[in-house]
């Protein structure tokens, strides 16, 4: 322990800021100053630390520099974390901020252990995180592209009639738009095509996350959470890039946890206050799971009539395929039992006639046929 140098780092576009504590407890804890954040000059600082071999364990603040310092000093041969900066403790009364004191704060906490790690992405997997954020930067430019144009027609009176915007119908009203000055009319079309770049951006990006996701070596995960209810694949590969590693959480409160989906709460002596989610942790990853969730409160429909004999065991149970009035839409030895007599059949023996497809939805009571109940009752579709 008295062999190791804890060494902390102010990381900053231009330059870094390094202190250093002695491994020993109350150890001295010392400046060095500013290096110019270039590789050469890192290795050159690493060098002069190491004299004597002493064993260095940096640590630097996540930020916007990413993990390159990181993998530099990992390549090395020394420790480095990456610390979360919301979970650094800090001193209410200390009101004085400078990168100096910041490097030294982190050196000293390092040195105790106070200190939260990041996981730190290899570089296939930062590279599709890179790729997701891009898409989902580029959906927020799709809406207030939108958000835009229907202001700008609601500020001149233009207001669709239909129920629904962004349909086909609604994109044909967009073209039957006339206003008296030419200028206006200039300002319509340059609106509209922003929102066909950015719909044009969002679809491009959209594609190219399939096809890269195939060889990545997330893809098993990606397609298994697709499984849950409400998680399709762009919910799906957006939590995975987001939360990365999933044995690192311990338990599902860990997870909740760094989602940010836990409630607050504000608790002194006997009266315990709960509150909303603290909304910390990542801000891309809980937004999508909170949407994807929220389906489970909506009744589950199911695949159109046309499907139904491609549709799958899992996803026939995850769509509601259960016991029916009938007692041969299930996967119980019941209906195994009675898939001859099913075959061929186009009304439920209990209600005589077919019911409309809603009715279906709410209470999965129809009869399907036997290409169906065999996909929903063989072990071999899994």
């Amino acid at each position: 322990m008295n062999n190791i140098v804890f060494v902390g780092l102010d990381v900053h576009k231009a330059t870094i800021a390094v202190a250093v504590a002695e491994g020993v407890r109350g150890g001295e804890v010392r400046e060095l100053g500013n290096f110019l954040n270039h590789p050469d000059h890192i290795k050159k600082l690493v060098e002069r630390l190491a004299k004597g071999g002493r064993s260095l364990s940096f640590c630097y603040e996540a930020g916007p520099c990413g993990y390159g310092l990181y993998r530099q000093l990992i390549a090395l041969g020394h420790e480095c974390v990456v610390v979360a900066p919301s979970l650094i403790p800090m001193k209410p009364g200390d009101r004085v901020k400078t990168d100096r004191r910041d490097a030294v704060m982190l050196a000293k906490l390092h040195r105790a252990g106070e200190l939260t790690a990041v996981w730190v992405p290899d570089d296939a997997h930062e590279a599709m995180r890179d790729l997701v954020r891009a898409r989902s930067t580029a959906v927020r430019v799709l809406v207030k592209a939108r958000q835009h144009l229907q202001g700008f027609l609601l500020r001149h009176g233009r207001v669709y009639a239909g129920k629904k915007g962004w349909t086909l119908a609604y994109r044909r009203w967009l073209t039957t738009i006339r206003f008296d000055h030419s200028a206006q009319q200039v300002v319509l079309q340059d609106y509209i095509n922003a929102v066909t770049n950015a719909e044009e951006r969002v679809e491009r990006l959209t594609q190219q996350i399939a096809e890269l996701a195939q060889t990545w070596s997330q893809a098993p995960l990606v397609a298994a959470l697709q499984a849950m209810r409400g998680v399709a694949f762009i919910v799906a590969v957006t939590v995975v890039a987001e939360v990365g590693d999933f044995t690192r959480f311990a338990s599902p409160r860990q997870l909740m946890a760094y989602l940010g989906l836990v409630p607050s709460a504000h608790s002194r002596g006997g009266a315990v206050r709960r509150a909303g989610i603290p909304k910390a942790g990542n801000a891309l990853a809980r937004p999508v799971w909170t949407e994807s969730a929220g389906t489970c409160r909506i009744q589950a429909g199911g695949p159109r009539r046309r499907h139904w004999p491609k549709a799958s065991a899992v996803a026939w149970r995850l769509w509601g395929g259960r016991v029916g009035s009938c007692g041969c839409c299930a996967t119980s030895s019941r209906a195994r039992a009675s898939r001859s007599s099913c075959a061929g059949k186009v009304r439920c023996r209990s209600q005589r006639r077919w019911q409309s497809r809603r009715s279906w939805r709410l209470r999965s009571t129809s009869c399907i046929d036997k290409a169906s109940c065999i996909a929903i009752s063989s072990p071999a579709t899994y």
